[in-house]
This record gives structure tokens, C-alpha cells and sequence, in this order.
């Protein structure tokens, strides 16, 4: 795998199914500042860090909370709940181990914060990943691209010979400015494929091989 440097991996609604938990969290929260939740709420924050979408519930609402104490009610009810239940999606894990197999290096990207991050890989065992990047580890969270950048930095890899895996459009937006080809697995909001972004409907349809594909075009 000469041309493949390394693939990122998004984490909530990507690797594992989080977003039925973060749904119920989400809710909950709202109707503790005196809100409703719907599924157009969960489209319209999808990938967002804990601070971006306490602001945007605090619009929601009308509440005069503090943003800050309304992301800590999420971080801390998702993982609460991620520590009962959290189910890996298709294909991620013959995937990972895919990648093992033909030496390519792998890392976990994600908008949420340490405790959260830990909490699912505590979950789930996974232990092919060579970095780990949480929201607490950057700046500027998704969309920006500081989080990709910083986990290729640690690699020593070349954006242009990264893939990245996502399925949100904030993750896809990060993605493609840090450089990297992107591969969308949507579920809840529609993506389109465009120049390096490439569209799929489930991780059990990529493999290593195809990734390298990518890079060496």
C-alpha cells in the first residue's frame, strides 16, 4: 500500500451507532431548558461538538442557560449511556482490521470530547488505532479541518495520500479542507458525491484496496 498513507475515521454515526443515544440525550436536555426536539434538530447539529449544539438549542428554546452547563448535560448523559450500550457498525471492524493487515495506519477523529471518546473504545475493544483526536485535543472543531491535520501531523502522513470517513456534512467539510479524499457514509442527511468525495451507502462496501484506489488516482 505504497500510495495509502493513512484513513481517518469518524466516530459517532460512522464507526458506531451513537446517534439513536445522542437523539434521546438531546431531548432530554431540551426539555430540561423548557424546549422540543426533533429529528430535523438531530439533521441540522449532526457532527457538531457539544458547544456548537448547546448554542443552537439555547436559540431553540428561548432558555437563558449557560451554553456551557447545557454541553455538559449532553457529554455527560452520552456517556452514561455509551458505557451501557453502543453497537459498532457494519463493516468497521473487518475494515480496521483490513487496513491492519496491509500496514496502513489508522485514526479516530472525532467532534466529541475525551471522556466520550474513551468511553466507546472502552466499549467496543478496538485497538487498531495508532492516534486518537478528541474535541478536547483541538482548537476549532469540525468543520474546520484542524482536527484531521493534527491526527495526519502525528502519523507523518501526506493529506493528499489520506482518506477520510465520515458521515456527517460538518465531517465532510473538514475533511476536504484538510486535503484528504473523503468518503461519506450518510444516514441521516443526504451528501453528494463531488471532486474527492466519494459516496457510500455502508463501510461493509470499502476495503483497503479500494481506499488505495483512491489515492493513487
Amino acid at each position: 500500500m505504497a500510495q495509502l498513507q493513512a484513513v481517518l475515521f469518524d466516530m459517532d454515526g460512522l464507526l458506531v451507532d451513537t446517534e439513536p443515544l445522542w437523539f434521546d440525550v438531546e431531548r432530554e436536555v431540551m426539555a430540561k431548558i423548557g424546549g422540543e426536539w426533533t429529528q430535523a434538530d438531530q439533521v441540522a447539529i449532526l457532527g457538531s461538538p457539544s458547544a456548537a449544539a448547546a448554542h443552537y438549542m439555547i436559540q431553540r428554546s428561548g432558555s437563558d442557560t449557560d451554553p456551557a452547563v447545557v454541553a455538559r448535560w449532553m457529554d455527560e448523559g452520552i456517556v452514561r449511556r455509551v458505557r451501557e450500550h453502543v453497537i459498532i457498525l457494519p463493516g468497521a471492524v473487518a475494515l480496521l482490521e483490513d487496513l491492519h493487515a496491509a500496514g496502513v495506519p489508522c485514526g479516530l477523529v472525532s467532534a466529541s470530547v475525551r471522556p466520550m471518546v474513551d468511553a466507546v473504545l472502552a466499549r467496543v475493544g478496538i485497538r487498531h488505532f495508532a492516534v486518537t483526536i478528541s474535541g478536547d485535543d483541538v482548537s476549532r472543531n469540525k468543520p474546520d479541518p484542524e482536527p484531521y491535520l493534527k491526527a495526519i501531523a502525528a502519523l507523518g502522513a501526506d493529506p493528499s495520500r489520506c482518506v477520510v470517513l465520515e458521515d456527517s456534512p460538518n465531517g465532510v467539510g473538514a475533511g476536504l479542507a484538510a486535503g484528504c479524499q473523503v468518503v461519506a457514509v450518510p444516514h441521516a442527511a443526504t451528501i453528494e458525491p463531488a471532486e474527492r468525495l466519494h459516496v457510500v451507502q455502508s463501510l461493509t462496501e470499502i476495503s483497503a484496496q479500494s481506499l488505495e484506489a483512491l489515492v493513487g488516482q
